[in-house]
This record gives structure tokens, C-alpha cells and sequence, in this order.
């Protein structure tokens, strides 16, 4: 999921399912700059000057300054080359299978966990489009009535995307391509919407990554409806040095935020964070999903919920591979 898809799919997660179910201003609490556990140190050379071409990518100089800070500048335009890369893995996302576990625990007003669960889902690729199959509720196979249940959802889409028209087609995937734009566009309003700050470099699962605090930038003047809402939040993010691939990100709540005018409002101290990994040596995909959302719906009922998700076994869906039925794959050799 891209950049922009993070922030919506925050602001909106679960307003559904919650429906189903009966902090301080400072940055979030990780370690500064460069921490014990990376074993490293801020000094100048932390930073050596970087000049890279992917594509058409821009080329970057990152040399510090001499103080072994980045400009604002240079943040930005990383920041951009970085959040164009997480659109293209977006886009690669959807050449993968892959098995997603969530567990959301239900809090009471002092946050203790009144009830948990869990569902576990397999991730398809059918005709273009990822559809989600639930698999698992608490950690148990589903029973055969609600296996056959889903079985007939996956079977129905199937269905409908072997007939679908070229026309509907040509449409869907001019849908897809105009989402892709709107992301190009509201990664210009991410780097313009903060004031960064390079505090350091760490480990993250092993690899060298800058991080990067933002704050919101007074005067700040949004042109798309969603970057209306990114002064609302402050964070910082891990970019991998060697790929400058978004390898973190942890985003707090300032302020009280209404969603889609007065259906959702989420509470100061709402914050979500997430981690990509390496995949295949070529593309960066969701490693780890996290979010303790206070939100009240309707104005009327509050949710106070923590949610954890984690991806695994993602394998390459082959092009050589066409699906036949519910459970069939038959390689094209």
C-alpha cells in the first residue's frame, strides 16, 4: 500500500467493522537518533554523498552539510523519490499471494483489553484485482458452512471477471491509473507539509536507514481533499540507504480529527505505524501493521481498539497461471 493509501486506509480502517462491534504533541516515543543497539554515531561521514538513477528516478546528492545534516531540501526531494517507489510497490503488491493475520483487541476506558480477535485471511490474485479469503477466525479453521460461504464469495468474482466486458475493463484499469496519479500528487503534498528533521541513523532488521522526524509546517496550504488532514499528524520514518525504500513509519494524532464530516472523529493520541521488508531482492512490501485507534463514530459511540496486522508467505503470483475455479490454478506451460 502507498504512502497515501497508509493515511486513508488509517483514517477509514474498520469504520465497518467497528460498526459490527458492540498523548502528549511530542514525536512518538522511538529511539533518537542514532541508537546503542545500531551501534552507531553522528558523525559526518554517517552520510556520504549518495548519486542513484532508478528509472526515472532523479538523481540525488545527500551529502551533508557540515554539520552532517540534510537540507530541507534534499529531505524533501528523498522523501518524494521514496514515496514514488512505495507507489510502484503498490503496484508490484499485486503480483503477490500472501497470508495476512489481524488481531484487533477491544479496550475499556482504561485501556485494557475486554475482548480480542483474530482473523487470519489468504490474499489472491484473480483477474488483476487482490480479493481477501478468511481462512482462520481465533486461530481455528473456519467451519465447512462458513468455508463454503467464502468459498462461493471467491467463486462469484471469478465469475464476474471472466465475463466482464472489454469496455469494463478498460474502465477499471483507467481507474487504476488515475489512483496512481492522485498518489503522485499528494506525495507533493507530504514533502511540502512538513518540516523534516535527519536525527540520526539505525538498524532496521539489519539493513542501514536514515530517520527523519516531521513536523508540520505552519502556513501549510493543501490542493487535494485528503492532505487536508496532514497537519493533523506528526511522525518519523526509516528509509533504507542502499534502496531508499520506506522501511518505517510511526504517525501520531495532534489533534482531533473529523472524517467525512461528522461520521468518525478520531482522538489526539490516535497513531499507527508500520513496517515494510525486502522481498525477491526487488520489491518492499507490509511487513508489520500497527494502530491504537479512539474514535467515536456518529458522534455517538466511542471505539477504542488496538490493532495488529503481519503479512507473510508472500509467493509471485505467475502470469503463466489462469484461475479455473474456486481452489484451481492450472500453470500455462
Amino acid at each position: 500500500m502507498d504512502l497515501r493509501g497508509w493515511v486513508l486506509f488509517f483514517l477509514m480502517w474498520g469504520l465497518p467493522a467497528l460498526g459490527q462491534q458492540d498523548q502528549s504533541s511530542s514525536a512518538p516515543p522511538v529511539q533518537d537518533s542514532s541508537s546503542a543497539a545500531s551501534g552507531k554515531h553522528a558523525e559526518d561521514d554517517r552520510f556520504p554523498t549518495t548519486s542513484r538513477e532508478a528509472g526515472d528516478t532523479p538523481t540525488l546528492d545527500l551529502t551533508p552539510d557540515a554539520n552532517g545534516q540534510l537540507s530541507q531540501e534534499q529531505m524533501q526531494q528523498l522523501l518524494r523519490v521514496v514515496a514514488d517507489k512505495d507507489i510502484e510497490n503498490d503496484k508490484r503488491l499485486r503480483d503477490y499471494t500472501y497470508i495476512e493475520r489481524e488481531v484487533t483487541n477491544k479496550l475499556d476506558g482504561k485501556g485494557q483489553t475486554k475482548s480480542t480477535e483474530e482473523h487470519t485471511y489468504e490474499i489472491l490474485e484473480i483477474y488483476g484485482e487482490q480479493v481477501e479469503r478468511l481462512i482462520e477466525k481465533d486461530n481455528k479453521p473456519l467451519d465447512a458452512k462458513e468455508a463454503a460461504k467464502e468459498e462461493e464469495k471467491i467463486q462469484k468474482i471469478i465469475d464476474k471477471r471472466k465475463n466482464e466486458s472489454e469496455e469494463d475493463r478498460k474502465k477499471r484499469g483507467e481507474k487504476k491509473e488515475k489512483e496512481r496519479e492522485d498518489d503522485r500528487k499528494f506525495v507533493r503534498e507530504v514533502a511540502d507539509a512538513y518540516n523534516f528533521k535527519l536525527v540520526g541513523t539505525e538498524l532496521v532488521d539489519g539493513r542501514d536507514a536514515w530517520v527523519i522526524n516531521g513536523e508540520p509546517r505552519p502556513g501549510f496550504e493543501p490542493h487535494m481533499k485528503e492532505a487536508k488532514y496532514l497537519p493533523k499528524f506528526h511522525g518519523r520514518v526509516w528509509i533504507d540507504k542502499d534502496d531508499l525504500q520506506l522501511a518505517k513509519m510511526d504517525v501520531e494524532c495532534l489533534d482531533t480529527v473529523s472524517w467525512d464530516l461528522f461520521l468518525a472523529r478520531f482522538h489526539r493520541g490516535t497513531r499507527f505505524m508500520i513496517e515494510q521488508t525486502r522481498v525477491n531482492n526487488e520489491v518492499w512490501l507490509p511487513l508489520h501493521f500497527t494502530a491504537k485507534i479512539d474514535v467515536r463514530i456518529a458522534l455517538v459511540k466511542n471505539f477504542n481498539v488496538d490493532v495488529d496486522q503481519t503479512y507473510r508467505d508472500y509467493k509471485k503470483f505467475r502470469t503463466s497461471a489462469r484461475i479455473i475455479g474456486v481452489g484451481e490454478v492450472q500453470d500455462q506451460k
